[in-house]
């Protein structure tokens, strides 16, 4: 294998791959993981000169070999050294084949009967590669004018509006089963017995001292009653919590303090509260509220 790829081949080759899966693995798609992180870039240096060390060692090695052979087994090493592989054999010819012109003992069939100054003019004709690469945009060009401007085929812009109609439709989706990006808009009441639960924990620690144990209301207002001070309903209570009560006089937003989750928690259990009778129940405030 040594022998089939060169070391000025093989050193940048292997350099790249291990560049490429730290690229997999540590980097972004916005930007490449030796611009954001310097520990890359020396770790990548450092790997380089380990490449580099290494193909040394093993030229030294194979130097002190060969100057331990006999005469004809270093003849033999050298022929096995610079005999051309079978794989650059086949490029070689591959190579020659795609370029389609003649060698240089045949070219006297193809010179034109004029010249330039001396200068003759050779009639090779075009590259295979080029010829056949040229007929398939022809192809390419019929099909794609047939499938967009003969049967309306999508453009460019009706893929983007259909990428973005279905990128909006997962984010609604992701944001219902997203407890952490639940907000005023997607929340919904909450029934099961552990979210209550944990409503209710919440609501010890944060409401209890304005509202009451029961819902009957203290400070702030009753949250047995139909009557609402900013709108009654799971959307409403929510976003009183979030985003707090009335400027200067109502209750301070806890967006800050609590989860999204716990918000919907806590306005939920704040509902069952709907139609209890409290110990010591404040008048209504606000206006009545009715659910759509």
């Amino acid at each position: 294998m040594r022998n089939l790829i060169p070391s000025y081949v093989r050193v940048p080759v292997i350099f790249f791959i291990i560049w490429g899966i730290i690229e997999l693995f540590v980097g972004t798609p916005h930007e490449p993981a030796f611009m954001n992180n310097p520990m890359v870039v020396l770790f990548l240096v450092l790997i380089l000169l380990l490449i580099i060390g290494i193909e040394a060692i093993i030229a030294a090695l194979e130097n002190v070999m060969f100057q331990s052979l006999d005469e004809a087994a270093k003849a033999r090493y050298l022929t096995t050294k610079t005999s051309t592989p079978k794989i650059v054999e086949w490029v070689k010819k591959t190579y020659k084949k795609m370029l389609g012109s003649k060698p240089i003992e045949k070219e006297g069939e193809i010179i034109l009967d004029h010249d330039y100054d001396g200068i003759r003019e050779l009639d090779n004709d075009l590259p295979p590669w080029w010829r056949y690469g040229f007929y398939a945009s022809i192809v390419f060009a019929a099909i794609y004018m047939l499938r967009y401007h003969v049967f309306n085929g999508p453009t460019q812009y009706d893929e983007l509006h259909s990428t973005l109609e279905l990128a909006k439709m997962e984010l609604e989706e992701y944001k219902k089963n997203a407890p952490d990006l639940i907000d005023a808009e997607s929340v919904t009441v909450m029934t099961d017995p552990a979210d209550l639960a944990n409503g209710k924990v919440v609501y010890d620690a944060y409401c209890v001292a304005c509202h009451m144990p029961d819902g009957g209301g203290g400070i702030g207002p009753n949250l047995t009653d139909e009557y609402w001070i900013l709108g009654g309903g799971i959307k409403n209570i929510f976003h009183t919590v979030s985003e707090g009560g009335r400027s200067g006089k109502g209750m301070v937003p806890w967006k800050s303090t609590l989860k999204p989750v716990e918000m919907a928690q806590v306005s939920s259990y704040i509902l069952t509260f709907q139609g209890t009778t409290p110990a010591n129940p404040k008048e209504p405030e606000g206006e009545l509220w009715v659910e759509e």
